[in-house]
């Protein structure tokens, strides 16, 4: 019997054999070119691309706020309950061929609201779909909220009195938008505010911003988790308080090379952060911008850094360990990705 190492195919399948959940997946990111110009037919609105050629040409970022500006105009083809729905129906129908078994996923109300689309449609939409995704196939959600740090906290407390009467199906809020000069302590009342109603916290720190960003989100949010966090590694104190903590980090490695955050996946932190005992997971932040699903990431670090079958299954259980799932539903998916071999 051989003693080679697995191929780098044999580790891809057997990541896709694995149960996953996704932690950091903003709804309006899987907005596919296809998908753009359909919504922009039905609902009359002009966008300033001929073909889905010139869209994927436009997906070529330098920076955060580069994605970002067209990020936000993508948006506007989004007007109906039913363009929420079939967003997000088509997200979970591309996910399930990855083997995701739960979803946690972002929507920016924000981005919504601010051009005429009421709270109500756009949260319609997308619970209808996640709610038939469960019923037809088995994959469970949950939604969380999140507020635009480039705008004031007191919007941020109007989009929470929006959702007032949508809570019992809000799982959390979230802090996103561009990091750089909007650090997390600006909302710590909006944060108070949403503990208090029981919510569940998790906030953007470390990817552009630095780690005293990351130290804030947990001392002045109380959050439950970090998105991104890879600048942590840059404070030995503050990495390994997160280890000693268990803090999950939801890392995004294509959507880190896509924005410049690393300048070649070989260089990506993923590694490293298994290593030092980081709760790290792997996820698709905004896949039809950043080139893939989570599959499409596993896929992308499994070909660029040294990860072994136990680096892996290590990456998947963290994706449940860290989600917002109850303890008993957390120890099935660990029983599910135990019996893979």
């Amino acid at each position: 019997m051989s003693d080679a190492a697995p191929s780098k195919d044999a580790l891809k399948a057997f990541a896709l054999a694995l149960p996953k959940a996704e932690l950091h997946l903003h709804i309006e990111g899987s907005l596919e070119p296809e998908m753009l110009f359909s919504l922009a037919a039905r609902n009359g609105v002009e966008i300033p691309f001929r073909s889905v050629d010139d869209v994927r040409a436009a997906y070529r970022f330098s920076s955060l706020q580069d994605f970002l500006d067209i990020y936000y105009q993508g948006m506007n083809v989004l007007q109906t309950e039913e363009d929420f729905f079939d967003l997000t129906m088509a997200y979970l129908n591309r996910v399930r061929a990855d083997n995701v078994r739960h979803v946690e996923i972002f929507f920016d109300p924000q981005g919504h609201t601010g051009r005429g689309v009421s709270f109500d449609t756009a949260i319609s939409g997308i619970l209808t779909a996640l709610g038939l995704s469960k019923a037809q196939f088995g994959v469970t959600s949950k939604l969380i909220m999140c507020f635009l740090r480039h705008l004031p906290e007191d919007d941020a407390f109007e989009t929470l009195k929006h959702a007032e009467p949508w809570l019992d199906r809000i799982e959390g809020v979230g802090l996103d938008s561009a990091e750089a000069g909007h650090p997390p302590e600006a909302f710590k009342r909006v944060f108070g505010a949403a503990a208090e109603r029981g919510l569940k916290r998790v906030a953007h720190a470390g990817e552009e911003g630095p780690p005293e960003y990351v130290r804030n989100a947990l001392d002045i949010l109380k959050v439950d988790r970090i998105d991104h966090g890879n600048r942590s590694l840059e404070d030995a104190a503050l990495t390994q308080r997160l280890v000693e903590a268990g803090v999950t980090l939801t890392v995004c490695p294509l959507s880190n090379l896509k924005l410049c955050v690393v300048d070649d996946m070989a260089a990506h932190p993923l590694k490293r952060m298994l290593d030092l005992g980081l709760r790290a997971t792997v996820n698709s932040d905004d896949p039809s911008y950043f080139g893939g699903y989570v599959m499409d990431n596993f896929a992308a670090v499994i070909d660029a850094l040294d990860l072994t079958r136990d680096d892996i299954r290590t990456l998947a259980k963290n994706s449940f360990a860290g989600s917002f799932l109850t303890e008993n539903e957390k120890r099935a998916h660990m029983a599910a990705i135990d019996a893979v071999r």
